[in-house]
């Protein structure tokens, strides 16, 4: 399959030729830069919803439920599952979308597993590729479900419109200790497996947590979900969409779009630095690092000494 079929493929939502662009995209380097130049995604950005939580919360089963309402309410929606890597292959170990085999055989939807492959935060370093796939695609609706790692799960806030929290009973204090973390990024939270006993007491401690927080134009609602009875996803897909059009108020949606924009620009122009000081400039890099290494000089004083040779500056 040439580049161009490629680009045509993925512009058509063909699954195959989706799924392949996905497998570059996670690979990562300049064939991976080049597709995604080749398909930039034109129009409105996706609405991004992120699961996020502790492990053992039950995302999976949620975003397979939810996502099933919420394709039957607005069309076909594309799920970016992130699983840990697998320790022998570096691969995703699948459960994710394992667990989400009806939504992936919904017609027009589709679900992907990404391996963490040892990134912080709950996210592939891929994702926000991933997400521009998806809105080359034509999805206008995009979940991410993060691997759940825990109080510093946050990278999805930089990524998702709309954070859905999910919390469930019998974890011990996860809500004390989720409170210093991710307590703060939630715009809707979860409390999952509702069926368990346990859940009416996360409730109360949620909306106790909650109540200590500033107010703000948006108030995060607390919801009880049982995704195996369906008990609470009609409820749940109301306030996504409740907040989605809260979102569209006031250039609310555009202001956290132009933040993320910038964050990633930041990124992407660090690793270009970087790549191409190695490239180009190897044998100051090489003098820079023993310098620092054999303690003969800081490590902010080698930065700029660096950047000013590279840049023909004096020292």
């Amino acid at each position: 399959m040439t580049q161009a079929e490629l680009v045509e493929g993925v512009r058509a939502a063909a699954p195959r030729a989706l799924a392949r662009a996905l497998s570059i995209v996670e690979r990562g380097g300049a064939e991976a830069r080049d597709l995604l130049k080749a398909v930039r995604p034109g129009g409105a950005p996706p609405h991004v919803v992120g699961l996020t939580g502790p492990p053992g919360a039950g995302k999976s089963s949620l975003a397979d439920e939810l996502g099933l309402e919420l394709a039957r309410r607005e069309g076909p929606l594309a799920v970016l599952a992130v699983d840990p890597s697998s320790p022998f292959s570096g691969g995703a170990i699948l459960g994710d979308r394992l667990r989400m085999s009806r939504l992936a055989s919904a017609p027009g939807c589709f679900v992907r597993s990404m391996a963490t492959r040892g990134a912080l935060g709950g996210l592939t370093a891929a994702s926000a590729d991933a997400v521009d796939l998806f809105a080359a695609a034509g999805f206008g609706r995009v979940m991410v479900e993060t691997v759940g790692v825990g109080q510093d799960e946050v990278d999805v806030m930089h990524l998702a419109d709309t954070v859905v929290l999910t919390l469930p009973p019998g974890l011990g204090d996860e809500v004390q200790a989720a409170k210093a973390g991710i307590m703060e990024i939630g715009h809707i939270f979860a409390v999952t497996k509702a069926d368990l006993p346990g859940a009416d007491e996360v409730e109360a401690h949620v909306r106790g947590m909650l109540e200590l927080q500033p107010a703000g134009g948006w108030s995060p609602p607390v919801v009880q979900v049982a995704a195996l009875e369906g008990r609470g996803i009609g409820r749940l897909a109301d306030l996504v969409v409740e907040h989605r059009s809260y979102l569209a108020g006031d250039g609310r949606r555009e202001g956290a779009r132009r933040e993320r924009a910038e964050r990633r620009l930041r990124s992407a122009v660090e690793d270009l630095a970087w790549r191409t000081l190695t490239r180009n400039h190897a044998e100051l890099v090489r003098e820079a690092v023993d310098r620092i290494a054999a303690g003969d000089e800081d490590l902010y004083s080698a930065a700029e000494s660096l950047l000013g040779r590279v840049a023909g500056e004096p020292r």
